[in-house]
Formats: structure tokens, C-alpha cells, sequence
């Protein structure tokens, strides 16, 4: 996936629970998902359950320090893998700055630590 963000990513071991907010039918569920990177502005995962472009999906992410994160996801960019799974970018909507805030620590944490 070609680079779009011009906040630095990091990556996290986390699951994001997906309901999709246009679909007022769907039941919210849990998609395994592996995030491949966060940054203060979008997520960006691979999942084997095809997503809408354009969708937004109100999400949990678990960060770094076990806390989760309320936000809610907007589709911008999917890829199929050759496995049979999709890789998806998305960008946050509506993001409280304080939670925008506590991703640029663990940047700022991660950069202190790779330049050790």
C-alpha cells in the first residue's frame, strides 16, 4: 500500500471490534483483524472480511497500555491479498484530541526508544 499519512505510523498488536454505521440492520461483531499500524490519524489492518469503501465502522482499539480507544473508522482504501484477505486503510472520524494525544506519546515513546 502506497504511503498517504504524513503523521509517522506505529505498529500495535491489537483487535477492533466493527459494526458498520450505515447499516443500521447490521449487528455489531467482532472481525479478526491485524493492525498493521496506527498513527493520529487513521488505522490501518488487515482483515478476511470484506469492507465498504466510503463506510465508516464505530470501533474499540486496544492500545499499547491494555486501555481502550472509542473512535469510529472511515474506509478509504482496500487491497486484496494474495491469501485471500484485505488490507484496509482507514481515517479517523471525529477523533477527541484527547485520544489523538495519547497515540503521539507512544509515537514519541517508540521514536525515543528506536534512537536508544
Amino acid at each position: 500500500m502506497q504511503e498517504k499519512r504524513n503523521s509517522r505510523r506505529m505498529s500495535l498488536t491489537a483487535k477492533l471490534l466493527i459494526k458498520n454505521m450505515h447499516d443500521t440492520s447490521d449487528k455489531p461483531e467482532e472481525i479478526e483483524i491485524d493492525v498493521l499500524d496506527v498513527s493520529k490519524t487513521g488505522v490501518g489492518f488487515i482483515c478476511s472480511a470484506p469492507l465498504t469503501i466510503g463506510a465508516v465502522y464505530e470501533t474499540l482499539l486496544k492500545i499499547w497500555n491494555d486501555d481502550e480507544i472509542h473512535a469510529f473508522l472511515k474506509v478509504v482504501r482496500i487491497e486484496q491479498t494474495k491469501d485471500e484477505k484485505y488490507m484496509c486503510g482507514t481515517i479517523f472520524i471525529g477523533l477527541p484530541e484527547m485520544n489523538a494525544a495519547r497515540i503521539e506519546v507512544y509515537e514519541l515513546m517508540t521514536r525515543i526508544q528506536g534512537e536508544e
